[in-house]
């Protein structure tokens, strides 16, 4: 569909592949939990203090069984998605303790995450609803992902990632998600959602992750294998090292999913940047960050899986230039390296510290730019259309011809919160920024909302779910 920018040559991948060995043979990959340990031991996989050593025919079996695409099912069917091959998947922004209205950062509450669970319903370019959009501070802690699911099930009928932060959120996303489909036997095997599974670099997975995969991949779910590791601080400061680590890690955990149920789908991903020397952060709009994606993408695409890259992530802590340059180039790197699956690709500020409303739809309209650029030329006889070129001729205009009109609302992108009027206009207007647009177009989003259907008593039995949960 459209070319890859690689920066790795097969001699490259080779190295780098070589040297992964050579981690699982010489130093190991430890997993704190021993259901993983105990199901690694039963497969003859050697392990010693907790950590396990991976041959390279262990590796080469789980690539095997591994699929290549698949597709995941939504409550509405016109929703269901294809991971794998040209596919392009996008997903909001995961993981923030803070959301940002109005220019103002505050904790997240439960009504926050309802209404990024309204923005993904009411998206043309968002085609997954996520998980974490501000973790709710309004809910105990040990209840926030119940809620959550809640939302994701009652306020959006597409694609869902379910809760990874323990072994029984795991069970808790899977019980509800197969109540949504009638029944957990209706789910076993078909994918419905999905955990986001985070490695603990270097060279580790705690127990609550390690659990949390098992668990999906029992279930027959899509486990997204991934981790941010830091160059220089949780992985080696170049970035050939980092990309070693990193591999290491992933492919540690998709040879555990085979283990428990060979065949259950997978992606391969990554968000992993570097250290600020200066300061010691996380620096996620490093131009290194943008390096590490494309090799991620190439290195998941030579083992034949489907694969994640980041979206419009930023260290800015509000919607200025350098959230737009960050977060533009960090999207078009991840799309146009070939990723299937875009994680944060809408509201990330602050290096993953909050969920902003005016971003999501700023990000959201660099999306749908991308998603244009990705459809190409279409070059055919009928859309150069001769006829209409010679009919016109020299000296002539385009502008009244009637091939324009039947084309002038379908051909180009249609810009949402983005302007394109005089100065002139623009000032009479009022000189509103990107920021101003955006916040309107919010609340009009959210008017626009409604429900999406919910057949029979379902709701009702989520509700009672969460409600004797515990």
């Amino acid at each position: 569909m459209y070319n890859r920018m690689d920066i790795l040559s097969d001699k490259d991948f080779d190295l780098l592949h070589e040297n992964t060995l050579r981690v699982f043979e010489q130093v190991g990959v430890a997993f704190h939990s021993e259901k993983a340990l105990d199901i690694f031991k039963r497969h003859d996989i050697k392990v010693e203090n907790g950590v396990v050593y991976l041959g390279a025919k262990d590796v080469e079996k789980a690539l095997a069984t591994t699929p290549s695409s698949y597709k995941i099912h939504a409550r509405n069917p016109q929703h269901d998605v294809v991971m794998g091959g040209d596919n392009l998947v996008i997903a909001p922004g995961y993981g923030a303790p803070f959301v940002v209205k109005k220019g103002v950062q505050h904790r997240a509450v439960l009504e926050d995450y309802r209404n990024f669970c309204k923005l993904v319903q009411t998206s043309n370019h968002i085609d997954y609803n996520g998980m974490l959009m501000g973790d709710p501070s309004d809910i105990p802690a040990d209840r926030g992902h119940l809620h959550m699911m809640l939302a994701n099930l009652v306020n959006c009928d597409k694609p869902f990632i379910g809760s990874s932060v323990s072994e029984r959120a795991a069970l808790d996303s899977i019980e509800m998600a197969g109540i949504a489909f009638g029944g957990k036997e209706n789910i076993q095997d078909k994918p419905v959602t999905m955990g986001i599974i985070s490695s603990l670099s270097p060279l580790a997975y705690s127990s609550e992750m390690a659990e949390a995969l098992i668990v999906y991949a029992e279930y027959g779910q899509v486990n997204m294998v991934a981790l941010l590791s830091q160059g220089g601080s949780t992985a080696p400061v170049t970035l050939p090292g980092l990309l070693v680590t990193q591999n290491a890690e992933i492919l540690a955990g998709i040879v555990l999913t085979q283990l428990v149920n060979p065949g259950s789908p997978v992606i391969y991903g990554s968000t992993s940047t570097v250290t600020d020397m200066k300061t010691g952060s996380l620096a996620i709009g490093a131009p290194e960050q943008w390096l590490i994606q494309n090799a991620t993408q190439q290195m998941g695409q030579r083992y034949g899986l489907p694969t994640r890259g980041s979206g419009g992530i930023t260290d800015a802590h509000c919607l200025d230039m350098q959230a737009g340059i960050e977060s533009a180039l960090s999207l078009g790197t991840t799309v146009m390296s070939g990723a299937n699956f875009l994680l944060h690709g809408c509201g990330i500020l602050g290096a993953y510290i909050a969920m902003s409303f005016e971003k999501f739809l700023a990000d959201e309209e660099i999306c749908g730019m991308l998603r244009r650029n990705l459809k190409g030329l279409g070059v055919t006889e009928e859309r150069i259309d001769f006829a209409t070129i010679k009919e016109v001729g020299p000296g002539g205009e385009y502008l009244t011809h009637p091939a324009t009109f039947k084309h002038c609302r379908t051909e180009f992108y249609l810009p949402e919160i983005m302007r394109r009027n005089d100065y002139s206009t623009w000032s009479v207007k009022g000189k509103k920024e990107i920021f101003d647009i955006a916040e309107k177009k919010v609340e009009e989003r959210l008017e626009q909302w409604r429900e999406p259907e919910m057949d029979g008593d379902i709701r009702a039995r989520l509700e009672k779910y969460v409600e004797q949960a515990f």
